[in-house]
């Protein structure tokens, strides 16, 4: 195997002096990563490799890979068995723990503004609005997909160079006491909690012990930090107390007039919103490619980040206005099953679901007209953590399947099927135990028009049946050509 030592660049995220210093760990070789990985499939030239310890995998089994791959070097705990005696690495105690430390003095030597989101739903999509709305004012790092549990901040934190200007974390919780130590790891001078509502709610005893589990981000924030919320939110009230109590400034918005920034118009049609609010004295008109009304609220909070920064609303409603709808949270294509100019829309809503996220993605579908001979498919998978509530929660969304003029609904899952056996017999496509044999009737179901939307969560795996559809034979998934009908 041939080894290169890297040269320090300015993209230099790691030398490897810097990297012992702050893992207390021994670098061997003059490298330098640009990156960080802990995924060979993934991994690019000049990142420092990981080897995590996962409950089935275990990251060196891929240090030999990840260095023919041209991996700087490799962060490992032990010097795995036919590793060249010349190879790049980090030598450290714990993995997991250097990948900690590493991120913590990523922390300590960035100068720039950090923000971070956490919420029921809407992170990841609110975590990309801020990651454009900052783009065009400085130099930006966001956290990657969803890393935003034990292992995702620190490796999001680990990933940042020095010289960021807006560092963008998401961070997401499942039980209690989970926010509290990754807050205290990125210590935000600014944090966003989108929304509280009955997510995770098996792990917990109330919604109220879901907003307190939230507020735990307030404790991460540096003094003079400010906290920025939902003011619409049932809980706000309880928010505001837990933020007071950790002395945290507080900024809110919403439609409440007395919101810092309220929403004075949103006018949502099925390619975008167009909004007109009003944030602090300062009245604002834009419009976003993403449409939903949720949508145009969490705007609202990126904008109120912003200003609370000190940055330009006028950059960042420009940068806003560009940004379309990611893979897995409403990204549109076009698929052709035999009619060119009638092709079947797929909406991928497939990464999560919970019951208000599903209501508000049944708005946005009941707002897109089928092509000819086309209709409106729901393509549904168990929504997980829902506790008792689970059966109950999909059998009630019937009824907002009907009002948004869906014609036919296809499930999987043991939940689902509770969906399956409440919804009129015309609506009512085939259930499946799994995504991977819904999938297998895709081919059979579609017509040229149809208008298709995939949705459940991340362990549902719907993201297959909308690889079935991409992959059906000889058919190339297309962009939509974007027209501005607002």
């Amino acid at each position: 195997m041939s080894l290169v030592n890297n040269g320090a660049t300015s993209n230099t995220i790691w030398t490897a002096a810097d990297a012992a210093t702050a893992t207390g760990g021994i670098a061997k070789g003059n490298w330098a990563a640009t990156g960080m990985s802990i995924d060979t499939r993934t991994l690019k030239p000049g990142d420092l490799f990981v080897a995590l310890r996962g409950d089935h995998l275990d990251g060196h089994a891929y240090v030999m890979q990840a260095l023919a791959d041209g991996a700087a070097a490799v962060m490992v705990d032990h010097v795995p068995e036919g590793l060249p005696a010349d190879a790049p690495i980090l030598l450290v105690s714990d993995t997991f723990t250097g990948i900690q430390t590493l991120g913590m003095a990523a922390r300590a030597r960035c100068g720039g503004h950090i923000i971070a989101v956490t919420g029921s739903v809407g992170k990841t999509g609110t975590k990309e609005m801020l990651a454009a709305a900052f783009s065009p004012l400085g130099q930006v790092h966001a956290s990657k997909a969803s890393f935003n549990n034990h292992w995702g901040v620190p490796f999001s934190l680990s990933s940042m160079h020095a010289g960021t200007d807006y560092g963008i974390f998401e961070i997401g919780m499942n039980h209690s006491g989970e926010i509290e130590p990754l807050s205290k790891m990125v210590r935000p001078h600014v944090a966003i909690i989108t929304t509280v509502e009955p997510v995770h709610i098996e792990n917990f005893a109330s919604v109220e012990e879901i907003a307190d589990a939230k507020a735990e981000i307030f404790k991460g924030l540096v003094p003079g930090g400010v906290a920025i919320l939902n003011h619409d939110n049932p809980h706000y009230a309880r928010l505001l107390a837990a933020a007071k109590a950790c002395g945290v400034k507080t900024l809110s918005f919403g439609d409440a007039i007395d919101a810092d920034a309220h929403l004075l118009e949103c006018l949502v049609a099925s390619n975008g919103s167009r909004i007109r609010a009003q944030i602090g004295t300062e009245e604002i008109a834009f419009t976003l490619m993403i449409p939903g009304r949720h949508i145009a609220m969490n705007a609202l909070s990126v904008l109120l980040a912003v200003k609370a920064t000190g940055g330009s609303l006028e950059k960042a409603i420009e940068a806003l206005e560009k940004i379309e709808p990611i893979a897995g949270r409403g990204k549109r294509e076009v698929i052709d099953i035999g009619e060119q100019d009638n092709p079947v829309t797929l909406i991928d809503e497939s990464y999560n679901a919970s019951p208000v996220a599903m209501r508000a993605a049944f708005k946005v579908l009941a707002m897109i007209d089928p092509g000819r001979g086309g209709r409106r498919i729901a393509f549904l998978g168990d929504m997980l953590e829902l506790g008792q509530n689970g059966p109950s929660s999909h059998a009630d969304l019937a009824l907002p399947l009907k009002a948004a003029d869906v014609h036919l609904v296809y499930t999987c899952g043991t939940l689902m099927k509770n969906l399956h056996d409440t919804l009129p017999q015309e609506l009512r496509g085939e259930h499946r135990d799994t995504s991977k044999e819904l999938a297998q009737i895709v081919p059979d179901v579609l017509v040229p028009g149809d208008v298709v939307m995939v949705k459940g969560s991340h362990g549902s795996h719907m993201d297959v049946v909308v690889e079935a559809m991409r992959q059906l034979p000889g058919r190339n998934p297309k962009s939509p050509e974007v027209k501005n009908a607002l």
